[in-house]
């Protein structure tokens, strides 16, 4: 097999795998479930990707401040999500509402704004290739 074949071969094979782990590693019973659901090269934008994904807010369930590389927008499918962007307000999202961040967002807050029902959102994000999904902000 060609070199270059190989290679192509090998990333197609990494990329199935991709999302079990980054679910995997995003998981655990303190914080909200990340689940991606598409991960894919733009090839009108080299350079970048495009991502969307899922985040399962339990109730009264909180994610660490953080930052994304990429620019998102976040669709509200359950529930009601507080969020606080850089300097703005925190502000209640419902079902069917959206927000967004742009690259480099400080997103000081982000939770579910019920301590008994479940919060869940729909996230699409555009970040470079080799870009984080999330960086966690220093304390």
């Amino acid at each position: 097999m060609k070199p270059v074949k190989l290679l192509a071969a090998a990333l197609s094979c990494l990329a199935l795998f991709l999302p079990l782990s980054f679910n995997a590693q995003a998981h655990d019973e303190e914080h909200e479930k990340v689940t991606m659901l598409e991960n894919h090269p733009m090839l009108n934008a080299p350079g970048k990707k495009a991502m969307v994904l899922t985040v399962d807010y339990k109730p009264g369930q909180v994610s660490i401040p953080h930052s994304h590389s990429g620019s998102a927008i976040a669709y509200v499918l359950e529930g009601e999500v507080i969020s606080r962007v850089n300097d703005g307000k925190a502000i209640t999202y419902k079902v069917g509402q959206t927000w967004y961040e742009p690259a480099g967002s400080r997103h000081y807050e982000s939770r579910n704004a019920s301590a008994t029902k479940p919060a869940k959102l729909l996230v699409f994000i555009l970040l470079d290739d080799n870009g984080e999904v999330l960086t966690p902000l220093p304390e």
